[in-house]
């Protein structure tokens, strides 16, 4: 394919485009169960709006952009009151990842400049933190640290305690991990941390915006935040449940010494001084000002709001798979993301026979799971989604697994113990994404034409 000749016209375009939605998920009538968190038109056409108005700001330069600079300080300054740090500090980010990321990297120079005969630093992590830790040691050289989680699918703090070398520069949580939606023993990992004068971060990517409305609702909501002793950083996605754009978190640390270590400065080039704050130089000034137009057009009222209904709708979801023959939610999830299995049927198939009804449900491995990410959309079809989910696993049970599904694939994937090849897989199927002529389905083992992407 090349550039066109000559451009088309503005109104031929957007048809084209609209077209080729098509075929995506009906996010919007909420019959996905994950990517998108849309809290309303009302909502999307604020973001919009404030999207537009600042789309060519650059957050590169606070002085040639005072309003951007403006904005994001009001972001980080009411989500550092919501995460119950006074002097807490912080910046935006195009995402959780970059948070991480940052959170790694400020925590290794910071052991770096406190102990100058460290060696390989090593990180804590829980066997259900984030993939995006991973990512960040494999960018940074900070090994991982694996530690097993106890029957409640939380942080085994035993295991962390032994875990701790003199190489050890980050201790990880999850608020709450994104398999189970359990928050994990923030105060005991933060604690150890603390003994040892070693960082504690709180992934709080999914449950920092919805957390704290929770607890104000009278829900119980376990401690995560600046408020608990020894957690030094938190990352908090405002473009999940803070209902803002794509490409829009935060990273916040406890005080402003500690967030220097993130910082990147070259003095010596010779277009200018040059300072940095997180990973990009450019930063999209439409994300800064929807995030900071979102949370001014919603307010602590309009919160609440959506939190309740997230959560009447999550417990409604919860009780009623409970109820239907062969399936149970695992743990007991702490707020609006959980996961189903079955130890009776095939739940991968039965997650083939929801696709089939329209559904587009999260597949996981270890165990074989179907994992849900409540939201405001959902609050309408909960009764459909238990009816249709009773009546195909009723189907899977008697029937079996539907010809041209992925359950097969699934369930070789997870279970394969050449965990070698099964990343030989996933690196196949990145190849061939963005390759015109090519079917990123096709490098699966047993797809499905039909199927859903993994």
């Amino acid at each position: 394919m090349k550039l066109p000749t000559t451009g088309k016209p503005r109104d031929e375009l957007l048809t084209e485009m609209r077209g080729l939605q098509v075929d995506d998920a009906n996010w919007r009538a909420g019959r996905m169960w994950s990517l998108v968190y849309f809290a309303g038109d009302d909502v999307a056409d604020v973001l919009k709006d404030a999207y537009t108005t600042f789309i060519y700001g650059n957050g590169l330069s606070p002085m040639a952009f005072p309003s951007l600079r403006k904005l994001e300080a009001e972001v980080i300054a009411i989500t550092a009151d919501l995460l119950g740090g006074s002097e807490a500090v912080g910046n935006m980010t195009t995402g959780g990842t970059e948070s991480i990321i940052m959170a790694v990297k400020t925590a290794r120079d910071s052991a770096r400049a406190e102990r100058p005969g460290l060696g390989e630093p090593e990180m804590i992590l829980p066997v259900t933190a984030h993939p995006a830790f991973e990512k960040a040691g494999h960018y940074l050289g900070v090994r991982p640290v694996h530690i097993p989680v106890t029957e409640d699918y939380r942080a085994d703090v035993g295991a962390a305690r032994a875990a701790i070398t003199d190489n050890t520069v980050l201790i990880v949580g999850s608020a709450p991990c994104y398999p189970y939606g359990v928050v994990d023993p923030m105060p005991e990992l933060a604690a150890l941390a603390q003994e040892r004068g070693i960082g504690c971060h709180a992934d709080a990517c999914v449950g920092g915006f919805f957390l704290p409305f929770m607890r104000r609702l009278g829900y119980e909501a376990p401690p995560f935040d600046f408020s608990v002793p020894g957690v030094t950083s938190i990352s908090a996605d405002l473009h999940k449940y803070g209902y803002s754009t794509r490409g829009t978190s935060t990273i916040m640390y406890r005080d402003k010494e500690i967030r220097r270590h993130q910082f990147f400065t070259y003095a010596d080039w010779p277009g200018g001084l040059y300072g940095s704050p997180t990973m990009p130089g450019s930063r999209a000034g439409g994300a800064i000002a929807a995030a900071w137009a979102v949370l001014h057009y919603l307010g602590e009222e309009g919160y609440l709001r959506l939190a309740r209904t997230v959560m009447d709708t999550a417990r409604a979801l919860m009780d009623g798979i409970n109820t239907i023959p062969g399936l149970r939610v695992l743990g007991e999830p702490d707020m609006s993301i959980f996961s189903f299995t079955s130890d009776s049927v095939d739940i991968y198939a039965v997650a083939d026979a929801m696709d089939a009804r329209g559904w587009h449900l999260d597949r996981q491995q270890m165990p074989p799971k179907v994992h849900l990410v409540v939201t405001p959309a959902h609050q309408e079809v909960v009764g459909e989604f238990l009816a249709d989910l009773e009546a195909a696993t009723q189907s899977v049970a008697t029937t079996g697994p539907a010809p041209g599904g992925t359950a097969a694939m699934y369930g070789m994937l997870g279970t394969l113990p050449d965990r070698g090849a099964v990343q030989k897989v996933i690196l196949d199927f990145m190849d061939r994404v963005t390759q015109l002529e090519e079917d990123p389905m096709a490098s699966l083992p047993g797809k499905s034409d039909t199927g859903p992407q993994p």
